[in-house]
């Protein structure tokens, strides 16, 4: 049975996962948008923490806990997300239904091998301003984009011992980004606007590599650390550009007056390595509480228009700090003692530098994990969390994350004893 459930549910999602709007944020302006969070519901209510190695939970933030899976696991994620933007004079509010990841892992042995879809970075602002000319005259711009790329990734993990396992993931990242400026005069008749259409398509290959190593401490407590590697990588672009005259009506239909100027242009884009390491203490279905730290390098993006603001990337931090607890994990008369209590903060220095303001970003996070029939579970999460400031003429974001997941766990490969 499960079986006809992934794949109906692999038909339908995939299929959402391209065609979904799946952000509304001003700093997706910048490089190729918001990189989304790699991991489940699990690890994200857990203030992103992605260090622990589980016989039903697939962790997809390292490859090499996937040897740790007892049972065939797939796993299906989507969350809800409201945002409220703020600058020193003005706010706003947008709200985003998202499906996050979808992803099926199969244990052999001392293997277990991992595959799924998810979407890579999201692209979605729609940015005016008014800035003053040397000619003296007042000219409006307005710029907005769409899009965003997608990955898909395989990746397999293998148990040395009882102890150490090691794993790596090939992703193949794919999407489309369409961006579109307009500058102009707001007086009717002194001059036609002028918009400037891209639309890029990028693709390219990467991978990481993954290491847990975990010892049980008097017998019966748990210690684990875990460490993962992703090198630097390109991304291949194709750019066709589109630059015309145009004229908007009371509508606000946009009319082609005249073609200046039409290209393709193609570069490749250097994506930057990534390292994170994390650790943790805990007993074995009680409870556990882990840190981690990731690093990563400057990146070499740039924003699509460069005139429009002062802006730059610089490496980047992230520090998570989180665990869960179950009062009685074989509890045949409680079901709330077999709930999984989790939570978790993390802070974020995210990279990105506008008018000299680093944005960082901060959260702090809750959520269950419901149990099913067999090794099945529901997981429910929510995430408080603010990004940017209001300083510098930027914007502030405070926002608010419903997230849902659930993972269904079978015997497969097993010989069977009667026909």
């Amino acid at each position: 049975m499960i079986k006809k459930i992934i794949a109906g549910f692999c038909l339908l999602m995939s299929t959402v996962a391209f065609s979904q709007e799946n952000n509304a944020s001003p700093y997706s302006y910048y490089g190729i948008g918001d990189v989304k969070f790699k991991g489940t519901v699990e690890n994200r209510s857990m203030g992103g923490l992605g260090i622990i190695p589980d016989s039903i939970h697939l962790n997809l933030q390292n490859p090499a806990t996937y040897s740790s899976l007892k049972w065939t696991t797939f796993t299906l994620g989507a969350s809800n997300t409201q945002t409220r933007f703020k600058t020193e004079s003005e706010s706003d509010k947008a709200q985003r239904t998202t499906l996050d990841y979808i992803a099926v892992a199969i244990p052999v042995k001392n293997f277990g091998f991992a595959f799924g879809l998810m979407p890579y970075t999201s692209v979605g602002y729609r940015i005016e301003n008014e800035v003053g000319g040397s000619d003296g005259f007042t000219r409006f711009r307005r710029f907005q984009g769409n899009g965003g790329l997608n990955r898909v990734f395989a990746g397999g993990s293998y148990r040395i011992n009882s102890k150490f396992s090691v794993g790596a993931d090939f992703q193949y990242n794919f999407g489309q980004v369409e961006t579109k400026s307009i500058t102009g005069i707001p007086q009717a008749g002194i001059q036609y606007p002028t918009r400037e259409i891209n639309s890029s398509d990028f693709s390219g290959a990467s991978f990481n590599i993954g290491a847990v190593y975990q010892t049980r401490i008097n017998g019966k407590y748990e210690w684990v650390t875990s460490a993962t590697y992703t090198p630097q990588s390109t991304l291949k672009s194709s750019t066709e550009r589109e630059t015309a005259t145009i004229t908007i009506t009371s509508s606000n239909r946009e009319i082609v007056m005249d073609q200046i100027d039409q290209s393709i242009s193609e570069e490749e884009l250097k994506m930057p390595s990534k390292f994170t390491f994390g650790s943790g203490f805990g007993e074995a279905r009680k409870w556990f509480v882990g840190a981690e730290y990731t690093f990563q390098e400057s990146n070499e993006l740039g924003n699509r228009f460069d005139a429009v603001t002062d802006a730059g990337f610089e490496t980047a931090h992230k520090f998570s700090l989180g665990g869960y607890y179950i009062p009685k994990y074989f509890s045949f008369n409680s079901y709330l003692s077999r709930v999984t209590y989790r939570a978790g903060l993390r802070y974020e220095k995210t990279g990105l530098v506008v008018n000299g303001e680093s944005i960082n970003d901060m959260g702090l996070s809750l959520g269950f994990g419901l149990p099913l029939l067999g090794g099945s579970n529901l997981n429910i999460g929510a995430e408080y969390g603010q990004r940017g400031t209001t300083t510098a003429d930027l914007v502030k974001e405070n926002y608010f994350n419903i997230m849902v997941s659930l993972s269904i766990s079978d015997r497969w490969f097993v010989k069977r004893k009667y026909d």
